[in-house]
């Protein structure tokens, strides 16, 4: 749902603008999610296998990260960062210190927790913050649940798809606590909304690049403390992957046959017993453009794909049988 142009009623504890114990401004928080960035995936099995080498957030969560430190400079505020993990989250976090972040607290969750499980982690985290900047999407699943299951937790309103903000200015020249967001939407349209505080912002990727840390600021916060509490437990995801499979291609679409055929026939033809197949060969060539031909080809004779020999060629198979000798063995094409 879109973020409204006016504070919404107050109906819970969390609906009103928190702020510290102290009086001072709430914080800005943000929500990012470690990921393995270079996942590799078995072709045969379809298990995916990761490297923590790889692990960081995708370009929506860095958006978000830079769209909050910004809201923070211009209103005087703290960022406070939040990502739910194993240990491995640390280096993320200490990421996140180093370009202007006040305070990292990792939610302690196994890797590949439920959208909801890690939502309520993280809401428990965020529950003081004015602002909740998120990406978008994850570059893992993609399904942008979390920022939606966080937003329903927080009893907040939520405005999703933002490519960016703006801080508005009254009559008097005086610049406000509200934000004006520009929200992508189908056919190229945009959507403008007026964002006051407490509410959930979800960054597409892209939208703002992730400002460098100085070298200073990264050694320091390669020893920064990260503040640790424990997961949501008791809770079950209502969803939730039982067993992952190859990818299987999709069956091809048959003209059934005649249907004034008899039963035998018809069997006959769906399963193509009574028809010639052409034997398997091996073809050994040095051209890298027969060779593809040869490939293309064949896989138009079994079905894979659509399309035929372009007109006035021959094709591939012609080609060989007129020229390249059928050998056992493997080439270089």
């Amino acid at each position: 749902m879109a973020a409204r142009s006016a504070t919404p009623e107050p109906t819970s504890d969390r609906t009103a603008p928190p702020s510290s114990p102290a009086g001072e401004a709430a914080p800005i928080g943000v929500a990012v999610k470690w990921i393995d960035l270079r996942p590799e995936v078995d072709r045969l099995t379809g298990n995916v296998s990761g490297d923590e080498r790889f692990a960081g957030c995708s370009a929506a969560d860095r958006a978000a990260l830079e769209w909050a430190l910004r809201i923070a400079e211009r209103w005087g505020r703290e960022v406070l960062v939040a990502s739910a993990g194993p240990e491995g989250v640390d280096d993320l976090l200490r990421d996140a210190l180093a370009v202007g972040a006040a305070r990292a607290v990792r939610v302690d969750l196994p890797a590949g927790a439920a959208s909801e499980e890690v939502a309520a982690g993280l809401a428990d985290v965020l529950a003081g913050c004015g602002l909740v900047c998120c990406g978008d999407w994850s570059a893992d699943r993609g399904s942008g649940a979390v920022p939606a299951f966080l937003a329903a937790r927080l009893e907040r309103p939520q405005a999703l798809g933002l490519v960016g903000v703006e801080h508005p200015t009254d009559d008097r020249g005086d610049r406000g606590r509200g934000l004006v967001a520009t929200r992508r939407l189908d056919h190229g349209r945009r959507e403008i909304l007026q964002v006051h505080e407490p509410a959930v912002l979800s960054f597409e990727g892209g939208t703002a690049s992730l400002r460098r840390a100085p070298l200073a600021a990264l050694l320091a916060a390669g020893d920064a403390p990260i503040e640790v509490v424990t997961g949501p437990t008791g809770r079950h995801a209502r969803v939730r992957t039982v067993r992952t499979g190859p990818a299987r291609p999709r069956a091809r679409a048959l003209p059934p046959p005649d249907p004034s055929l008899g039963p035998r026939e018809r069997i006959l033809a769906i399963t193509g017993a009574l028809v010639d197949h052409a034997p398997a060969r091996t073809v050994v060539t040095d051209d890298a453009d027969e060779a593809a031909d040869l490939v293309l080809d064949q896989l138009a004779v079994w079905g894979v794909l659509d399309g035929a020999t372009p007109e006035g060629e021959a094709p591939a198979g012609d080609r060989a049988e007129a020229g390249v000798p059928e050998i056992d063995g493997t080439g270089g094409g």
